[in-house]
């Protein structure tokens, strides 16, 4: 698991413009997911590499400082050039590279992507600046794209209001591999980004919707974490049914959030808490999205 100790990194989430020397020591290794679909492990999302005749499909390309390493690694990996790269979503930690890539393929995302990465965007106190034109998607969609590559059909599919307003999914339809993007981190509490079209319900929603119409042998590739299944998914999905229902119950007997916080979620939930959202952080996301759904 050493995996996890890469994690904690995630302070500087979403954030491409940070220090290159923080990545000085990053190691990028490979594990393959299944067929001619890996995973490309370093700092931030997750990456998935589908190789073949055609060359390879890249999705996320994780911080901007990592993109020669990343580079580099596939070059002696695969010896095969990169024909398209997907971004799942906005994200710097999953993005941040684009401005590197976008010279060696074209980038695909849904509109929504783009459309946050040519403005401002916000987060509480912090900025996230506009990215430069280098960095935004040259081929954009609403709903559902497929792409023949490699021999293979790969479906991208909107999710909306999940982890933000702009998550795509990736099915590689022979191989049944799922990459997910951040509507799975595999055995954490999630990450939803309220303030860029997320939402805990929506989230829900689309965890429904791939655990009720994907294969329970499909191969998961999450945002961030091991490599997973079907079965790690529901778990996933039910301790985020579970923890929403308990901050929704104590909140409408009257429990300020500091109450909540204070009494915490329980035992059965304590592995679920990590360096970027640790318990805390959670209840505050789960409380924050209720109060929006009353106003």
């Amino acid at each position: 698991m050493r995996y996890f100790g890469m994690m904690f990194i995630l302070t500087l989430l979403f954030c491409s413009s940070v220090d290159a020397g923080r990545f000085d020591d990053v190691e990028i290794r490979f594990e393959n997911v299944k067929g001619n679909v890996w995973c490309l492990f370093g700092a931030g999302g997750n990456i998935g590499i589908f190789v073949g005749e055609d060359g390879i499909l890249m999705i996320d390309d994780q911080f901007a400082p990592l993109a020669n390493k990343i580079k580099a690694s596939l070059k002696k990996k695969f010896n095969k050039k990169i024909k398209y790269i997907i971004n799942t979503h906005w994200h710097g930690d999953h993005n941040g590279g684009n401005e590197s890539f976008s010279n060696l393929a074209p980038i695909i995302a849904h509109q929504n992507v783009k459309t946050r990465l040519q403005k401002d965007q916000k987060r509480g106190k912090r900025l996230f600046p506009k990215r430069p034109k280098e960095a935004w998607p040259s081929i954009s969609y609403q709903e559902r794209l497929e792409i023949e590559f490699n021999g293979e059909e790969i479906l991208l599919i909107h999710m909306p209001h999940g982890h933000t307003d702009g998550d795509s999914i990736v099915y590689f339809t022979q191989t049944k591999v799922l990459h997910m993007g951040d509507l799975f981190f595999t055995n954490r509490f999630p990450f939803i980004d309220l303030e860029s079209g997320g939402s805990v319900a929506g989230y829900l929603e689309n965890l429904s919707f791939i655990l009720e119409n994907f294969d329970a042998k499909v191969r998961l590739i999450p945002g961030h974490g091991v490599l997973s299944s079907m079965k790690e998914l529901k778990v996933y999905y039910e301790m985020i049914v579970k923890t929403n229902q308990i901050v929704k119950s104590k909140k409408d007997a009257g429990f300020s959030l500091e109450a909540i916080i204070e009494e915490g979620l329980g035992k059965e939930f304590q592995s679920f808490h990590w360096g970027f959202i640790p318990e805390k952080k959670w209840i505050k996301t789960l409380y924050r999205d209720l109060q929006k759904e009353i106003k």
